[in-house]
């Protein structure tokens, strides 16, 4: 009697499309990716690493675990809040809503009442400016980078930039300011030290070639010592004399004051002191989505708005959308982990404790993301062997801790309260995945 080849019980690819489970994650996942999960899964089988009677519930399992992206959600245990290496700031509940409710077609450039095209961004323009009345317009591109970028070609291409040399900062991954600035078609005019820069330096560059005067907020490090730097109020009398625009980068995205953070300059501020306008990013201190922020007086704004590169790094209308939501909130889950009570944060850290058989440390958290360099966020930590710091990153949830000392450290600031029983099980699953002695 002929044996049957095995291959030929493995479920045709139409009869495996018609399970109402797989038609649902077809308008899920989209038809191109389930029919690669069942052509895998019968490629599999074909070699005889799966057996034909497994196919289906195989294909049912891996359609029910597959993303729709390759980027994995992690639980940021590390207690520094803007974290860059995770997409920085985690955006609020109500600008999750607002990113999905304008993922479809919205009336981003037009008026519904006319029928005709508007400008772009209006209610994201009055809301910014209803949360910085010092500001007379608001814009808003794609990164602070790039309004940085924009500020500098719009007011001084083929002119100069004046800045202080203790100012050429080199931001994330390598970009160094100078760089951005000669990219931009203006040239620098470097004036004062590393250390010392003076109002007479400033007074002494400004000329006929001078597009703006430029004053960048010294992120992620700090200067000590024999120093002197030139406030923005007293930059603005000798600016508004020569007649040249101010602009101060503040980078970090602060709209108002936080006494959390006394030395972290605020748009609010920085505008009622003089500057003509500010940019900054969206997706540090002020909690949203990426983006560039610009704000300031009217007629440079406007300027800006008009240049040809401001297309090229205008901001799409899902950053829009997360955006506005995120300043008429007025809070963020930056915000409130920047601002999480210490003792609430032990609470939750013993019961994590407890329910694992670790022990409990002070751990200070970072505002991170550039903001606020050498502040310690007081707060505490679930100690943990070392090893389990790996079995958390390739877990699911994926958590990442702070490795430290030789131990394992979870901070649970930046983490929701209603994940606390994820992490619990992330933990759980963490420390059975070592080797007992590891333990």
């Amino acid at each position: 009697m002929t044996q049957v080849d095995p291959r030929r019980l493995i479920p045709r690819t139409d009869q495996l499309l018609s399970l109402p489970p797989v038609q649902e994650a077809r308008s899920r996942l989209g038809e191109q990716a389930v029919r690669a999960v069942v052509r895998d899964v019968q490629e599999r089988a074909r070699c005889g690493d799966l057996a034909p009677e497994r196919v289906r519930d195989a294909v049912l399992a891996s359609l029910a675990a597959h993303r729709n992206t390759r980027l994995r959600p992690v639980l940021n245990a590390t207690g520094v809040v803007v974290h860059t290496n995770l997409g920085r700031a985690p955006l609020a509940t109500s600008a999750v809503d607002a990113l999905v409710s304008a993922s479809g077609y919205v009336d981003v450039e037009l008026d519904l009442d006319t029928g005709t095209r508007s400008k772009r961004a209006i209610a994201l323009r009055r809301a910014l400016l209803d949360a910085c009345p010092e500001a007379e317009d608001a814009l808003v591109v794609n990164n602070g980078a790039a309004a940085l970028v924009l500020a500098t070609t719009a007011l001084a291409s083929g002119g100069e930039v004046v800045v202080s040399r203790g100012e050429l900062i080199e931001i994330g991954a390598g970009f160094r300011l100078p760089d951005l600035i000669a990219s931009t078609g203006a040239r620098l005019r470097e004036i004062g030290t590393t250390n010392r820069t003076h109002l007479k330096d400033y007074a002494d560059a400004i000329g006929p070639h001078t597009g703006c005067v430029l004053k960048v907020h010294q992120s992620n490090f700090r200067v000590e010592g024999f120093t002197s730097a030139v406030a923005v109020s007293e930059l603005r009398e000798l600016t508004a004399e020569k007649r040249v625009p101010l602009v101060v980068d503040l980078g970090s995205g602060l709209l108002a004051p936080d006494p959390l953070l006394p030395d972290e300059p605020d748009a609010a501020t920085t505008l009622a002191d003089g500057a003509d306008v500010i940019t900054a990013s969206g997706d540090k201190l002020l909690g949203g989505p990426q983006a560039g922020i610009v704000l300031g007086c009217g007629d440079v704004v406007t300027r800006m708005a008009r240049h040809p590169l401001a297309r090229a790094v205008r901001a799409d209308k899902l950053t829009l959308a997360a955006l506005e939501a995120t300043v008429r909130a007025g809070t963020s889950p930056v915000t409130q982990a920047l601002h999480a009570d210490p003792e609430g944060l032990r609470a939750r850290a013993v019961l994590l404790a407890e329910a694992v058989g670790a022990s409990v440390v002070a751990h200070d958290g970072r505002v991170g993301g550039g903001g606020a360099p050498g502040v310690p966020l007081p707060g505490w930590a679930v100690r943990l062997p070392e090893p389990a710091a790996a079995a958390l990153r390739a877990g699911d949830p994926a958590v990442l801790p702070r490795v430290h000392d030789g131990s394992c450290l979870v901070d649970l600031r930046c983490i929701p309260e209603s994940d606390d029983g994820r992490l619990l099980a992330a933990v759980r699953a963490a420390l059975a995945a070592i080797p007992e002695a590891d333990r």
